[in-house]
């Protein structure tokens, strides 16, 4: 097997929450064009990203779920093997903040962030943890992290919690999983042009602020994480097991 062909994904099969838009959106697109089939899941349908998809002649089917709560996650994993036949690779993307100073936040800006963000990554890996065990294949796992599980944050105090606690958790199923051959990483993006940071973007001073620490000069694209996402989801990343990967453009250098 050549190098490049460590990369490919032909063959694969990825399940992508937060499928829609965004990350997410990108990272099944670029998925589809490494060859892989893509289950996706948002709260909402994904026209878009199966418009792409298959107009390159990929695979992408659309599950709308909410993934607020625990319920529906264990039938994700079963709809991607009755699609599909089996399932390779999940990403957990799907994620939500909530901005407000710590000293009024409240228990739902708390409980509804905790609750996607890393309640529902940690039961979705271990549904499709279960999946790779059955099927003696191994798996990847790639989790999205973020700069705040490295700092603290201003005002998105359950958010910083969160993703502090997806690095966290990254660790300790690739300490449990990595003798199945189940490759659990994370992906930490730094400040993205996505729907989570709009509100900091309208903010001239803020988006001013952040640009100027950023050495690439720029806010991330989902397109930035596109190489890492097929990086840790294909074989070339077979001995990578635990770390938490910067796509940040330098932020955390500065």
């Amino acid at each position: 097997m050549s190098v490049l062909d460590r990369f490919s994904l032909k063959g694969k099969v990825a399940l992508v929450t937060g499928s829609s838009t965004g990350l997410g959106q990108g990272m099944s697109i670029a998925f589809a064009e490494a060859g892989a089939k893509v289950l996706g899941v948002d709260y909402v349908d994904s026209p878009e990203t199966k418009k792409v998809i298959e107009a390159a002649g990929g695979q992408f089917h659309s599950v709308v779920a909410n993934l607020m709560t625990l319920e529906p996650l264990q039938g994700l994993v079963d709809e991607t093997v009755k699609v599909f036949g089996k399932i390779d690779i999940l990403v957990n993307n799907a994620g939500i903040i909530r901005r407000c100073d710590i000293i009024d936040f409240t228990e739902k800006d708390w409980d509804d962030v905790l609750d996607l963000n890393l309640k529902t990554v940690f039961f979705l890996s271990q549904a499709a943890a279960r999946q790779f065990i059955k099927q003696g294949t191994g798996g990847k796992i790639i989790n999205i992290a973020s700069m705040l599980s490295f700092q603290g944050g201003i005002r998105v105090v359950s958010y910083t919690a969160s993703k502090s606690g997806v690095a966290g958790i990254t660790k300790a199923m690739a300490n449990e999983w990595a003798k199945h051959n189940i490759c659990t990483n994370a992906i930490a993006p730094g400040y993205m042009a996505t729907n989570n940071t709009a509100q900091l973007r309208a903010d001239a001073d803020r988006s001013e602020a952040i640009l100027g620490r950023i050495p690439a000069g720029r806010w991330g694209l989902p397109d930035d994480l596109m190489g890492p996402a097929i990086f840790l989801a294909s074989d070339a990343s077979n001995y990578l097991n635990g770390a938490v990967v910067p796509v940040d453009g330098g932020w955390l250098a500065r």
